[in-house]
């Protein structure tokens, strides 16, 4: 049973099937992400930061045995993999789970470039190319929209977007705009019909490229300015 603390109280702790009483579950992994009745996501990011910093700390002790891009290459395949799977999940969630995986990736760049921990990762992660856990989610969401947008595949998420219609002729009519709708709850507002008004804000030189690999180029340059605008001006 999924929903906020205040709807999960008003329901009963067992469900009835067939006359015999099941107890409801606190978390359930399908496809090895593992949902909390909250949706904070909070169990499954502790789970995912076992597992990285296991492999980050396997990294560190071969690292002398590695060159630069040998390990970049491993770290990309053993734990930002990690971070990255089904990481649109992540839209909304606490400051605080961001600021968690953060962390691993901080963590994972010193380990590749060799330098104390009290280097600025944001330096390091500048210099490896690599966006920020935050941007790397918004990176995701933006992807999934254009092809839903531009492909109407998948179906089910294509139905979910609404072509915003100004209420007369403007110049922002043929510019793919998204309707923003209304929620009313935090939760609500995480969904994809409304997260995906990310869209949004990107410039429209980018949301009118004409193809996923150019539009994955240029808007990973773009998220990539806006991580580290303060490093490049």
């Amino acid at each position: 049973m999924f929903g906020s603390w205040q709807r999960l109280r008003a329901f009963p702790l067992l469900s009835r099937i067939a006359g015999t009483a099941v107890p409801l579950s606190d978390t359930v992994k399908p496809l090895s992400v593992t949902l909390d009745s909250k949706l904070t996501f909070r169990p499954h990011i502790t789970n995912l930061c076992k597992s990285c910093f296991y492999h980050v700390r396997a990294i560190r002790h071969i690292r002398s045995a590695l060159t630069k891009d040998m390990s970049q290459t491993i770290a990309c395949s053993l734990v930002s993999s990690r971070l990255d799977y089904a990481n649109l999940l992540f839209v909304g969630v606490s400051d605080l789970e961001v600021k968690r995986l953060q962390c691993i990736q901080n963590s994972l760049a010193r380990v590749v470039l060799c330098v104390p921990l009290r280097t600025c990762s944001s330096v390091l992660l500048h210099q490896l190319h690599w966006l920020p856990v935050e941007f790397r989610i918004r990176f995701k969401l933006a992807c999934l929209t254009y092809k839903a947008l531009s492909t109407s595949k998948p179906t089910y998420l294509h139905a979910l977007l609404t072509p915003y219609t100004p209420p007369r002729c403007l110049r922002s009519s043929g510019t793919r705009l998204l309707a923003e709708p209304r929620y009313r709850t935090i939760m609500g507002s995480r969904a994809f019909h409304f997260s995906a008004s990310e869209w949004n804000r990107l410039p429209l030189s980018l949301s009118s490229t004409n193809s996923l690999p150019s539009f994955k180029k240029r808007l990973k340059t773009y998220y990539f300015f806006l991580a580290f605008k303060e490093l490049e001006s």
